[in-house]
């Protein structure tokens, strides 16, 4: 999703399920860098605004290691993708697909964002 540059005010919101929820406010989302939602089911997202203003969300679970960390990983794109790397071990997750990228049998689920 891409925003426009009218952001103040904006509720970001993840799809569990069937449902919309609140997460923050869209200035809350600093471009470049991830935050940590708590889902509805106790599992956690992991949110990211890149530098054109399109929003990703994620597993925050990074599956190599087990801890919740994703958010605190580091954005870039491979072959005009983007993608957080996992600041543990470092595999990296399509941001659009949850597929990693250093290994094609794992991927994280990814959630549909939308500001409202």
């Amino acid at each position: 999703m891409t925003l426009a540059p009218e952001t103040t005010g904006l509720k970001v919101q993840l799809r569990s399920r069937d449902a919309w929820f609140t997460v923050c406010e869209l200035t809350t989302l600093m471009p470049g860098r991830g935050v940590a939602a708590l889902l509805p089911d106790g599992r956690q997202a992991a949110l990211f605004r890149d530098r054109t203003n399109r929003l990703y969300a994620i597993d925050n679970r990074d599956p190599f290691s087990g801890a919740a960390v994703l958010s605190r990983g580091l954005t870039g794109t491979h072959q005009g993708r983007p993608y957080v790397a996992s600041p543990l071990l470092k595999q990296r997750f399509d941001l659009i697909s949850g597929q990693c990228l250093d290994d094609e049998t794992v991927r994280v689920a990814t959630y549909e964002v939308r500001v409202h």
